[in-house]
């Protein structure tokens, strides 16, 4: 595959065309297949940023028509704006809350896409619960987590989706390698605290945690992991990080990373376990790892400071100790950095691009109703393309 330019991306915003410049395998995908999206209608949700703009660029250079809204507290208004000034119908900004967010869901869904690329799962289950909508061809999910929500319902889709975490080259490239990088960076341009020598624990050893622990431990911190998994345990002893269970590696860790995507991890006991100062920093995608309940129970007072979004709340506990949770555990990676290195999110949106076209055309193989992976002959042909990028920068 030969790199090609990408100064198509029709989006005029500095990060947008220097995300586009990097990202050529999305630009060769939207090319090979235009065809797919012309006079679709593409309800999108989404972290809105400079690379998923060059994705919302191209699919309306192709002839789609867009409504895109973000995910709570992640939405770059710069390029938001950018994306309104270029004709994208933008739902939303980044102050929006959870209710908010459920209104701009259900305006997305007002649309009446025939198409959906989700994060979350947020539009599929409005399209349930709303009891269908008319024309809709299928979905994409992005997350492990909106993958796991689907999963768990009793009412399942009538309709494919594709859930891109579920491929194995996404979980290796994006999730290990670009959350790991970004996660660190973001807790980093949020705290200035030093890395090397710092006790971290990550609590989940999923392609995420792991990404996040190795890039910890890869600079000179010392990392232990909390995984229930036996195997995934395993992979953590074998890639030398200490593996205990929560409640005991608590009392020693400074620096706090919730990457499990599961509700409710840092309860009461655990809070009561933590020590003096730790600091909290949220790595999947729903802040929901820490009990909120629970904390407020445990809190006396709190005080924030930090920039927009790099906001650090320090809890003052009934017991004298402080607890500071960064950014309300939201992903540390979008809300004080820029998210996921552009190489990545172009192996990821290049693999959005490619199931969203095969769900219109049917190419590559014939998909079935319901949750399913990314196919693997699609898998397979960005892995190889990728293989190329790499190897001839």
């Amino acid at each position: 595959m030969s790199q090609i330019s990408a100064a198509c991306c029709p989006i005029l915003h500095d990060g947008t065309q220097w995300a586009a410049r990097h990202m050529p395998m999305l630009a060769a995908t939207m090319q090979s297949h235009a065809s797919a999206f012309a006079g679709r209608r593409i309800g999108i949700c989404l972290h809105i940023e400079p690379k998923t703009a060059v994705l919302v660029g191209y699919l309306a250079q192709a002839g789609a028509e867009i409504v895109l809204t973000g995910s709570p507290g992640t939405t770059q208004e710069d390029t938001a704006q950018a994306l309104r000034d270029y004709g994208i119908t933008v739902v939303g900004h980044r102050s929006d809350g959870l209710a908010q967010h459920r209104e701009n869901i259900a305006r997305v869904l007002d649309a009446q896409p025939d198409l959906i690329l989700d994060n979350g799962a947020d539009l599929i289950e409005g399209v349930l619960a709303g009891g269908g909508l008319p024309g809709l061809t299928g979905a994409t999910e992005e997350t492990t987590t909106g993958g796991l929500r689907i999963r768990s319902w009793e009412k399942q889709p009538d309709f494919p989706v594709i859930v891109i975490n579920d491929s194995r080259l996404k979980l290796l490239v994006e999730n290990e390698f670009g959350v790991g990088q970004s996660v660190v960076q973001g807790f980093m341009n949020a705290t200035n605290l030093m890395i090397p020598a710092a006790r971290a624990t990550v609590v989940g050893y999923g392609p995420c945690g792991r990404g996040v622990a190795d890039t910890l431990a890869h600079l000179g911190a010392r990392v232990s992991v909390a995984e229930t998994d036996p195997y995934r345990a395993l992979e953590a002893v074998m890639a030398g990080h200490q593996v205990g269970s929560l409640v005991d590696l608590l009392p020693r860790t400074q620096l706090l990373f919730l990457a499990t995507g599961h509700p409710g991890v840092i309860g009461a006991a655990e809070l009561a376990a933590l020590r003096d100062g730790t600091v909290i920093a949220g790595v999947g995608h729903m802040p929901w790892e820490l009990d909120a309940h629970a904390l407020a129970e445990h809190t006396a007072s709190v005080h924030r400071s930090g920039p927009s979004g790099q906001e650090r709340a320090v809890h003052k506990l009934h017991d004298g100790r402080e607890i500071i949770v960064l950014t309300g555990t939201k992903m540390i990676n979008l809300t004080a950095a820029k998210g996921n290195p552009i190489q990545a999110m172009d192996l990821g949106l290049t693999l959005q691009a490619c199931s969203l076209a095969a769900i219109t055309t049917g190419h590559d193989q014939p998909l079935a109703t319901g949750v399913q992976a990314v196919p693997a002959p699609i898998d397979r042909r960005v892995a190889t393309d990728l293989v190329d990028v790499l190897s001839t920068v």
